[in-house]
């Protein structure tokens, strides 16, 4: 998840997106997440990607369907337009 916060709150979001990962934490599927302030140089806005690793496919798609519009409003309802999200769903493949 890459998420892009005014500085103004920035602070504030922070706390509120390591409650966020702990609650993600807890669903079904869930295994591990790893969180990151990305050094682009600039003041504003201020970067943040989070990286979930999730049990396989089925563990997303369940998150998907059931848990991620209530997760997403959850953000909304309290920051509105001052941040945004992009997801990226990477999976990993074999090697030649």
């Amino acid at each position: 998840m890459n998420l892009r916060v005014e500085a103004a709150i920035a602070d504030e979001f922070r706390a509120w997106l390591e409650a966020h990962v702990m609650q993600m934490l807890a669903l079904p599927g869930f295994v591990s997440a790893e969180r990151f302030r990305v050094e682009s140089g600039a003041d504003e806005p201020i970067e943040f990607c989070v990286q979930y690793r999730l049990h396989d496919a089925l563990a997303l798609d369940a998150y998907l369907s059931e848990h991620a519009p209530y997760m997403r409003a959850e953000g909304l309802s309290r920051f509105g337009s001052r941040f945004t999200a992009a997801r990226r769903v990477m999976r990993p493949f074999a090697s030649a």
